[in-house]
């Protein structure tokens, strides 16, 4: 009996100190357990306040590079250099081209002079100030200060148009219309400043124009004087209106009209429609003139009509015009027409201008463009026997990229006058931004 209550006894004993290990045990897991915690509390607190640091720091470094964009002026490059200050409300950029020709002549009764020069090698600046757009370009080709300027004003945006005061081209001719950098021949036909407008290409003025996406009109009123011509008392005013009855990405149809009249007045100099019928430097024929102390009037009507349908093209104007005379002398009538074409070899197609009314270059990928051409160009005056000048054309055009362009042109020219058959043959490497 004693050995079994001394048994439950040891195993009594036994049981409590198994027990109380244990307790023990699990006591030294849980404060093990509760440090860790503590610890990875504390990790977190540290990673929460180096997050917040760093998101402070990326809220910043977001603020100035928004503020730097938005105080940065941008800088372009596409086909020139174009700045736009930050605020968009200054715009400025930088264009310029290069014309040089090459040519010599089969020679008939007038003298010629075969040689080279720079047709053309302009710089141009235009651009925007707040909501007014200016343009400023000079023709070193053509002399320096007032003889090379070309275009030079200021214009506005309003009652859905744009107006322009300053020096530019009056809205008169197609042809004339159209950049040197996109004409299809190396110079224009004789409804131009190359013939009826001779020596009148820029006058000072100002003018309005409203376009659509199928039409166009514009008005200009002008003094005869451009920049480096005499003060005088000159005025004129031309209109030119546009509707183009298709006008899809690869097929247009373009009619128009135009007018121009000039009023000599005091102090004009003596003006007159003259042509070089045999090309740039060849020989040249007057076809009709006014003496400026006459003050008489020039006034020409013209139509005309394009069209490009994927990879041809052609052009024509026909235009009416009366050179009035002093002292009970006949007006002296002049009519001048032309039509010119051309077919792209190997694709390509001449796009459309809607903005105004004229069709420009087309696109050129890296395989380059050949472009046939040919026009046939005619002037008489109608008052006058035998006053008269007519022109061949036939032409190759290779547009290598859309910023280089070589052109050939053979011109077959006829003076009625005195018989003169001389004829052209020309090269011109063109290069524009």
């Amino acid at each position: 009996m004693r050995y079994s209550l001394l048994a439950l006894a040891v195993g009594a004993a036994l049981a409590g100190t198994s027990v109380s290990a244990s307790a023990q045990s699990r006591d030294s897991e849980i404060q093990a357990l509760k440090a860790q915690i503590v610890e990875l509390m504390e990790k977190v607190q540290s990673l929460e306040e180096r997050t917040d640091a760093q998101s402070d720091v990326n809220v910043d470094t977001a603020q100035r590079l928004d503020d730097m964009v938005s105080k940065t002026p941008t800088v372009e490059t596409k086909g020139g250099i174009k700045i736009t200050s930050a605020d968009k409300k200054f715009e400025a950029q930088v264009g310029g081209r290069i014309h040089f020709d090459a040519y010599a002549y089969d020679r008939d009764i007038a003298a010629t002079t075969g040689t080279t020069e720079f047709r053309r090698a302009r710089l141009t600046l235009q651009g925007k100030a707040l909501g007014w757009d200016y343009k400023m370009e000079q023709d070193f080709a053509a002399g320096t200060n007032l003889d090379g300027l070309r275009d030079l004003y200021v214009a506005k945006s309003a009652l859905g148009g744009k107006f322009f005061i300053g020096h530019f081209k009056p809205y008169r001719s197609m042809e004339e219309l159209t950049s040197s950098n996109e004409i299809l021949m190396m110079e224009r036909p004789f409804a131009s400043a190359s013939g009826l407008f001779n020596g009148r290409q820029f006058q000072q003025g100002v003018g309005y124009m409203r376009s659509g996406d199928s039409y166009t009109a514009g008005l200009s009123v002008f003094n005869l004087r451009g920049a480096a011509g005499v003060r005088n008392e000159g005025v004129g005013a031309a209109g030119r209106v546009t509707w183009a009855p298709i006008n899809r990405e690869t097929s247009t149809l373009h009619l128009g009209a135009w007018f121009s009249v000039e009023d000599l007045n005091q102090g004009s100099a003596n003006t007159s429609a003259s042509v070089s019928y045999a090309g740039r430097r060849g020989p040249s024929q007057t076809i009709a003139s006014v003496n400026g102390l006459a003050g008489d009037k020039i006034t020409a009507y013209a139509a005309e009509v394009a069209g490009s349908f994927g990879p041809t093209f052609f052009q024509a104007e026909y235009v009416q015009s009366t050179f009035e005379q002093p002292f009970r002398t006949p007006d002296q009538d002049v009519t001048t027409w032309y039509v010119q074409g051309s077919w792209m070899l190997n694709g390509g197609h001449k796009p459309y201008k809607a903005a105004t009314g004229v069709f420009g270059s087309p696109k050129v990928d890296k395989h380059g463009l050949w472009e046939l051409t040919a026009r046939y160009d005619t002037i008489e005056n109608e008052s006058i026997r035998n006053r008269e000048a007519t022109s061949w054309l036939l032409g190759l055009n290779y547009y290598v990229n859309p910023n280089l362009r070589f052109m050939f042109n053979y011109t077959k020219g006829e003076n009625e006058v005195n018989g003169d058959e001389t004829a052209q043959y020309a090269l011109r490497t063109q290069f524009s931004f």
